[in-house]
């Protein structure tokens, strides 16, 4: 399982993913979730995904191997909008799932598999989509301006009180962080590293780029002061009066 979350506000882009695909008491593997197409003043595109990871890894190949191969007129480093974008993605996620699927289900194998694709394109705005594992999309708006894919439960309560369109990105990072966290403490199939990705409207360039270790400093600071903070506003809560 793993957890990725993406925001589209209005000063920029947060992209955050986990890098845990299994887990058990003997065997936790790790494989980056994210994948960054940039090339600075013309686009910046960052893609996360969950599920099945040999469905989404071939995904991803085949919108390289489009780019290498240059037979199509249209690809990731062509594409004239995130629109476009979005809906390579799914054309490459369901010929993988077309060609694999049925081997798949043959072994109880689950080739499902979800994206999260956002950035920007010189000459529009900054996009953010979610793509199913059928290939159809759908793209954030100013009321709903995050996505959640893979294990989402957990940390969506504090985004859904804290973030919205006007949030700043240093505040939506801080989020972004403690999102993972509860997530983390509460399901053992999320894990460390996180890779996390900010990204400024209008700059066609990547702002900051970080891979999240067990020991970084800040993320054991956040650890340590959520928790203690909410225990701390959970004892200042009145007691209920019907008791």
């Amino acid at each position: 399982m793993t957890y990725c979350v993406a925001m589209s506000l209005d000063a920029g882009m947060i992209f955050a993913s986990d890098s845990r695909t299994n887990a058990g008491v003997d065997h936790i593997a790790r494989f980056s979730k994210m994948r960054v197409f940039a090339r600075d003043k013309d686009r910046v595109v960052v893609t996360l995904s969950s599920g099945n990871l040999s469905v989404t890894q071939n995904a991803i190949n085949i919108l390289e191997q489009q780019a290498r191969s240059g037979e199509s007129d249209v690809n990731i480093w062509t594409a004239k909008s995130m629109y476009e974008v979005a809906r390579l993605l799914g054309d490459a996620l369901r010929e993988v799932r077309a060609r694999d699927g049925p081997y798949m289900l043959q072994n109880n194998i689950d080739a499902s598999a979800n994206f999260i694709v956002g950035g920007q394109v010189q000459g529009e705005q900054s996009r953010l989509f979610e793509v199913y594992s059928e290939g159809n999309f759908i793209e954030a708006t100013p009321d709903t301006c995050y996505f959640q894919i893979g294990e989402s439960k957990y940390g969506k309560p504090v985004i859904d009180r804290v973030v919205h369109r006007g949030t700043t990105l240093l505040d939506a990072t801080k989020c972004v962080i403690v999102s993972f966290d509860s997530t983390m403490r509460s399901n053992i199939s999320v894990g460390l590293p996180i890779d996390l990705l900010v990204y400024e409207t209008g700059s066609l360039q990547v702002a900051l780029q970080r891979r999240i270790q067990e020991f970084d400093p800040y993320f054991q600071l956040i650890h340590h002061q959520w928790g203690e903070g909410l225990r701390r506003v959970f004892a200042q809560l009145p007691d209920p009066d019907w008791l």
